[in-house]
C-alpha cells in the first residue's frame, strides 16, 4: 500500500503552546502524527551543517541511525533531509483522515510555505500565537535551562540581536521568532484562507477544550476531548546558570540525559532547576521589547483579523 502523504502541519510558533496542542490532539483515533514530532523536513533553508557546536551535541541529528531501524521510536526532534525518510514516518497510517506533524521551525522558514504547498497543496495550516513579548520571556527561559546562555534577560537579547550571524540553530533568535507578520503571510499568500487556522494561547490557556475542538473540527474529524488538559513544556529557570551552560557546551549533560534513569534524571531537576513562575522581567525591559513588536503586532492583528491591543498592555 502506498504511504499516505500527511494532510497537516502545526507551524508553530516556537513557544507557544504547540507541544500541549499536539499532545492532546495526538489522543484521537482520527488523527496520526508521525514519530518524529518535529521532522523540520520542509525548512530545507535550515542547514544542519552551519548549526552551533552547542545546538550540534544537544540535538538528535543522526537520521541515518533513527531510519535504520524497522520500527520507529518516538522523537522530539530531528532534521529529516531525504525523501524516503520522510515517507517513513507516515508508513504506519491506517484509517487515520488526519495525518500530520508540527515543526515549529516551519513559521521561521523562508521556504517551508512553499514547499509544503508544492507537496501537498491541500494541505490544512495550523498556527498558535503568543504575545511576542512573553514568548521572547519565555524562549529566555528555555535557553537558560538547556545551557545556551547564562547571562542576564537583556544582556542575552541584545547580545542575540548584535550577532552577525544569524539563524535556526545558530542563534537562539529570540526576537525574530516572535515577528509573525512576515512569517504567517507566506502562508496567507500561498494557501486557501480556510486551510489556514490561527489561534492565540491567550484562547488556549483560558480554554483548551474549546481550543482543542475548535481544531478538530478544522481538521475534519470527530470532537472529542483528550484525556486532560496537563501543561506540556514548562520553562525552568537553572540555578546555577553558568556551570549548566559550561556541561551544555562541553555534551555532558546530553550524555547524561541518555544514560541516566528518567527518575534519577527527574530527581537532578527538581535539584538544579526552579519553576518558571519565580522569573520576572522590569518593566523597562517590557517597555524595550514592546518597541520592537508593536507595529508586527498591529500588521499581524490585520493579517489575522483579531484584535491584538492586549499585547501591548502587558
Amino acid at each position: 500500500m502506498e504511504t499516505q502523504k500527511p494532510n497537516f502541519f502545526i507551524i508553530g510558533a516556537a513557544k507557544a503552546g504547540t507541544t500541549s496542542l499536539y499532545e492532546y490532539l495526538k489522543q484521537h483515533p482520527d488523527i496520526y502524527f508521525s514519530p518524529v514530532k518535529e521532522p523540520n523536513y520542509f525548512s530545507t533553508d535550515i542547514q544542519v551543517e552551519h548549526f552551533s557546536n552547542t545546538y550540534k551535541k544537544n540535538t538528535f541529528l543522526d537520521t541515518e541511525e533513527y531510519f535504520s531501524k524497522k520500527s520507529l521510536e518516538p522523537l522530539q526532534l530531528t532534521f529529516v533531509r531525504k525523501a524516503e525518510h520522510y515517507r517513513r514516518l507516515f508508513e504506519d497510517v491506517r484509517h487515520e483522515k488526519a495525518i500530520g506533524e508540527a515543526s515549529t521551525s516551519y513559521l521561521y522558514s523562508a521556504v517551508a510555505a512553499q514547499n509544503i504547498k508544492a507537496y501537498y497543496p491541500r494541505a490544512r495550516i495550523v498556527a498558535i500565537l503568543r504575545n511576542p513579548i512573553q514568548r521572547a520571556i519565555s524562549h529566555y527561559q528555555m535557553a537558560l535551562r538547556y545551557g545556551h546562555t547564562h547571562l542576564g534577560f537583556r544582556q542575552a537579547i541584545e547580545a542575540d540581536m548584535d550577532k552577525s550571524s544569524k539563524g535556526w540553530g545558530i542563534s537562539e533568535l529570540f526576537i525574530e521568532l516572535g515577528m509573525y507578520y512576515h512569517q504567517l503571510k507566506r502562508y496567507f499568500d500561498l494557501f486557501p484562507h480556510d486551510n489556514i487556522k490561527v489561534f492565540l494561547l491567550d484562547d488556549f490557556k483560558e480554554d483548551p477544550q474549546k481550543t482543542v475542538k475548535n481544531c478538530q473540527r478544522f481538521l475534519g474529524v470527530k470532537e472529542i476531548s483528550p484525556k486532560g488538559y496537563e501543561i506540556y513544556n514548562q520553562a525552568r529557570i537553572p540555578r546555577f546558570k553558568l556551570f549548566n551552560k559550561l556541561i551544555t557546551e562541553s555534551g555532558v549533560k546530553n550524555l547524561l540525559k541518555k544514560q541516566l534513569p528518567g527518575k534519577v534524571r527527574e530527581k537532578l531537576k527538581e535539584r538544579f532547576f526552579s519553576e518558571d513562575e519565580e522569573f520576572n522581567v522590569t518593566r523597562k525591559d517590557e517597555e524595550f521589547l514592546k518597541s520592537i513588536y508593536r507595529e508586527d503586532i498591529e500588521k499581524t492583528s490585520s493579517l489575522i483579523n483579531r484584535d491584538l491591543s492586549m499585547w501591548l498592555k502587558i
